[in-house]
């Protein structure tokens, strides 16, 4: 099955030249900002967090329908997995091998799927109250760090022995949300329920936190540049923020919709510009921060409007961002 594609390539200033096709790619280089969307087949099942395969297959979670499914953008054909009832799959990633690893957020284990036979290992949970993986990322030594937002706790799993480790926050309620590592392989963390973000101290195995100035900043994503700064969506003001860990400093610079950003989903890209989606307004806007210029860039519109674009994966080969959206899309954004 080909799945549509809706295609918003955006010029200078605000103008806007709509298509609609199935299929491939344009083949001309954009010169500005371009999104492509692929309608799933299965409604209302929130398709989220993408993410590129070795082979160049997109993954994704059906998470309010309980699957991941593979989109092959050349065809459109996507491929779906049933990982169970009641799995609640919120977040995946994918090894060198192809095999992929998801988060089961309602069953309390991160699974293991191969795509060659349908095969899923589950990795449970060592104790009943982490109860909900959330967001994983890999480590450089092929273990995953990862969240339980809820269990309020940040786990690790040796993917090797299948040995998991859980550190709980030392705030009540602190929500681990986001997770990104720096150059140095340390995880940071989003502490979505209160004005903290979270590092991992990975020889005691603990988390220290760090308050950010202002008590109402609600950190849901983050993301690292290069000189490992560390960039805070704050979703309740609508501020993009940056922790400078060599010094303890904190700057920030309100976003283009202002408190009615609600900044969710965040990628950096090789330039270190900080991109982010804005989904407190509809459409949603696909939007960069160029931290060299300390300016905002590229306020682009999801043709779907994309209801909520949750998380983001940039695929660094072919210089673009992949995102699911609550309209039931899977989008790719062609970075200038």
């Amino acid at each position: 099955m080909v799945a549509l594609a809706l295609v918003l390539t955006l010029g200078c200033g605000n103008e806007q030249a709509d298509n609609t096709r199935a299929g491939s790619p344009a083949d001309t280089a954009p010169a500005e900002l371009v999104i492509e969307e692929w309608a799933v087949e299965w409604e209302n099942s929130r398709p989220r967090d993408p993410y590129v395969a070795p082979d160049g297959r997109v993954w994704f979670c059906g998470q309010r329908a309980g699957y991941v499914a593979v989109l092959d953008p050349e065809t459109g054909d996507m491929t779906r997995y049933d990982l169970g009832e009641g799995a609640g799959p919120h977040n995946l990633i994918v090894d060198a091998e192809g095999m992929v690893w998801y988060a089961g957020n309602r069953r309390a284990h991160i699974g293991r799927l191969d795509p060659a036979t349908g095969d899923i290992t589950k990795y449970d949970m060592p104790i009943p109250e982490a109860r909900d993986p959330h967001t994983l990322v890999w480590a450089p030594d092929g273990s995953i760090w990862f969240t339980l937002q809820g269990s309020n706790m940040v786990g690790h799993l040796d993917t090797t022995t299948g040995d998991v480790q859980l550190m709980p926050a030392r705030t009540d309620s602190a929500r681990p949300y986001g997770i990104w590592l720096d150059s140095r392989g340390t995880p940071w963390i989003a502490l979505f329920g209160t004005n903290r973000i979270a590092r991992v101290d990975s020889e005691a195995m603990e988390l220290v936190e760090i308050e950010l100035p202002n008590e109402d900043t609600r950190p849901r994503r983050l993301v690292v540049t290069s000189d490992d700064r560390v960039w805070v969506g704050d979703y309740t003001r609508g501020y993009l923020g940056a922790y400078n860990p060599a010094d303890g400093s904190y700057e920030e610079w309100e976003m283009p919709s202002g408190e009615n950003a609600r900044p969710y989903a965040m990628e950096v890209d090789d330039q270190d510009r900080v991109w982010f989606v804005e989904t407190g307004v509809e459409p949603n806007l696909f939007t960069a921060f160029n931290t060299a210029t300390a300016t905002f860039e590229h306020a682009t519109a999801v043709p779907s409007g994309g209801g909520t674009v949750r998380h983001m994966y940039r695929d660094t080969e072919a210089g673009v961002i992949w995102f699911g959206t609550d309209a039931n899309t899977v989008g790719r954004a062609t970075l200038p």
